[in-house]
C-alpha cells in the first residue's frame, strides 16, 4: 500500500460517504472499502481470521466500483462477517479480490450500523491533479 493511500468518511444527510484513495485504482477500492468497514466499527478491531474471494466485472469504472461494494456488503451479510484487509487486482473491466475477517462479534465488535448499498449518489472515480486515484460514493445505511 502506497504511504498516500487513505480512507476517510464525509457527510451526508441520514447515510454515510465513503472514500478511499490511493497510489492505484485498485488501492483506492481496497481503502474504500477499509472505509465501508469503518461505517461498522473499527478495522483494527477486526482480525484477519479468515479469507473470502470476491469478483465483479463492469464495462465502466464508476460502475465497478459500486458493485465492488456491493460485493463486499452482500459478503459481510450473508456471511456475518467483518473485514479488515482487502487485496483487489483490477484488469479492464473486471476486478478480483480477497477480503479478510472474522465472524461478527456483537460485544467486541459493537457494530454501529449495517450498511444497505452502495449507491450512484455522490459517485466518483478518477485520478487526481497529483497521481492519486480517488474512489467514493454514498454508503446507504
Amino acid at each position: 500500500m502506497s504511504n498516500r493511500s487513505a480512507w476517510e468518511h464525509f457527510p451526508h444527510g441520514a447515510d454515510v460517504g465513503i472514500r478511499g484513495t490511493g497510489g492505484s485504482l485498485a488501492e483506492s477500492f481496497e481503502q474504500a472499502a477499509l472505509a465501508l468497514t469503518a461505517v461498522v466499527t473499527d478495522p483494527d478491531a477486526v482480525a484477519p481470521a479468515e479469507e473470502v474471494d470476491i469478483a465483479c466485472e463492469e464495462e465502466d469504472v464508476e460502475l465497478l466500483f459500486v458493485d465492488w461494494l456491493n460485493a463486499v456488503i452482500y459478503e459481510m451479510t450473508t456471511r456475518n462477517m467483518l473485514f479488515c484487509r482487502y487485496r483487489v487486482d483490477i484488469a479492464g473491466n473486471r476486478l478480483t479480490a480477497t477480503a479478510a475477517g472474522e465472524p461478527i462479534n456483537r460485544q467486541r465488535h459493537q457494530p454501529a450500523v449495517e450498511p444497505k448499498g452502495a449507491t450512484y449518489t455522490e459517485l466518483k472515480v478518477a485520478r487526481l491533479d497529483d497521481g492519486r486515484w480517488l474512489s467514493q460514493c454514498i454508503i446507504d445505511v
